[in-house]
Order: C-alpha cells, then structure tokens, then sequence
C-alpha cells in the first residue's frame, strides 16, 4: 500500500516549459535499472547538471527560491516514449501530483500507477498559476481529489479535473492494481466457492 492521497496543499515548482518528453524527464541510459530506487535523483538529469555533475544554477530544482510537492509544467508534459521510468522519476524526486493543460496519455496512465496525480487544467488557469508562482514563490495551491478539484490560493480561481473512477479509488485508498486486488480477496473467494 502506499499513502492514500485525499487533500495536498503545497507550495509548487513551476517548470513552463511546452513539449517536455520522456527521455527529458529521465534521460534513456539511467533505464538500465529494474527497481524504481534512485530515479529521483536523475529527474531532469541533464537540465539539472552539467556535463561534471555540477548542478545548474538557474534550473528551477536548483533554485532554493522554490519547493514543493507540486510540479507546475507547461503544455504537453510526458510525451515521448512510454518508459514508466519517467513516473518513477517524478515520483521518486517526491512530487505528489503534475499540473498541466495537456498530458501524454501513456504519462498520465504511469503517473496514476505510480500515486502521482495527473492535474489537468485549462490554458488559462495554467497561466495564472505560473503567474501567482512567479509573483509568489511562496504561494500555496489545493488540489482536492475527493471534490476532483484545484484551487490557487492566492487568488482564490478554481477549476474541476477528470480523473479515471478506478484511478481515484486506488489513490484515495492507497491502492495500487495488486492492492486493489487483494481488497477483493474474500469478495473472490466468496464468487469462487459459490460457482
């Protein structure tokens, strides 16, 4: 099981920056890996640190003025090839949810495996948040998956989400697909043993 996610407030890291892909999110030679350990430490690897591995100063995780559980990201975020690394990685670094106008549907599908919570939005409301962000490093957003809504606090707009029915009840309750599974433990051995 791993933590139900039901109200997360935080502060965020904007990242606006379109067409953001996969390979991007987790450069292809840190895949060699079959367990998800460590993927967070090489999220954005190369836009993160140089060719030395020495951080870059104007990337924005390298930026002490932000922090956060949320990563505010420009349009299209996870495109690209369908590597679920790229969940890991966003995971892994320690982001609880992803807030966009468009993502990658294979992205979003790995981020919900992964208890990472695909937010999408409209442009606009995208743009008033980087905006409030970028005023106010320090300004809080609410995401309500119950209510299956996002609010920027500092200016009180507000917009609903779509999220997958199933998708939800896992995140609400902390389920990923095995948990789920073994919820409905006696529920199958009740059909089983009446059939």
């Amino acid at each position: 099981m791993k933590d139900k996610f039901h109200t997360l407030t935080s502060t965020c890291i904007p990242l606006p920056v379109e067409n953001v892909d996969t390979d991007q999110i987790i450069p292809a030679r840190f895949l060699k890996a079959t367990s998800r350990k460590g993927f967070g430490d090489n999220l954005f690897r190369d836009w993160r640190f140089d060719k030395d591995g020495n951080p870059i100063s104007s990337f924005v995780l390298n930026d002490p003025t932000y922090s956060g559980s949320i990563l505010v990201a420009g349009k299209n975020f996870g495109s690209g090839s369908s590597r679920e690394h790229a969940a890991w990685a966003v995971a892994g670094y320690g982001f609880k949810a992803v807030v966009s106008s468009f993502f990658a549907d294979i992205f979003k599908n790995n981020a919900l495996n992964n208890c990472v919570l695909p937010v999408v939005v409209t442009d606009g409301f995208l743009a008033s948040l980087f905006s409030t962000i970028s005023a106010n490093p320090k300004a809080e957003v609410t995401i309500d998956l119950e209510a299956q809504t996002i609010t920027n606090n500092a200016t009180g707009e507000q917009e609903l989400f779509d999220i997958n029915p199933y998708k939800k009840g896992c995140l609400l309750n902390g389920f990923d697909d095995i948990d789920f599974l073994l919820s409905k433990k006696a529920d199958i051995e009740a059909w089983e043993n009446a059939h």
